[in-house]
Parts: structure tokens; C-alpha cells; sequence
């Protein structure tokens, strides 16, 4: 793998950390029950790119 291949895979690891964090705390943030928050909290953690597209598509819609 090239350097800069090496560097594009560290950032977009980055970008998926981070914005997994920022769902993370939408999840808190929302006024949903606390098992709930817990639920999408672990889903977005365990599965990152599919957990925040999920809360992205449907755990969104709800308002906050």
C-alpha cells in the first residue's frame, strides 16, 4: 500500500470515528428512554458505518 493510500485509510478512519462520536451524543441528546439511547449508543459503536447511517435514516426522524 502507497503512502498515500495508507494516509487516505487513516483519514477516513478518523471521519468515521468522529462522526460516529457526534451520533453518539445526538443519541443522548434525544429524548428517547434511557435503555433506548443505550441500544442505539451500542449499535453505533459496534457497528459504526451501518449504526450512523441507521440513526441517520431512521433515528433522526424522531424529534428530539
Amino acid at each position: 500500500m502507497s503512502d498515500v493510500m495508507s494516509y487516505l485509510a487513516i483519514a477516513l478512519a478518523f471521519a468515521v470515528i468522529a462522526l460516529d462520536l457526534l451520533a453518539i451524543i445526538s443519541v443522548f441528546k434525544s429524548d428517547r428512554t434511557v435503555g433506548s439511547k443505550a441500544l442505539w449508543a451500542l449499535g453505533i459503536a459496534l457497528f459504526p458505518i451501518l449504526g450512523l447511517v441507521f440513526w441517520l435514516i431512521v433515528g433522526l426522524r424522531r424529534k428530539h
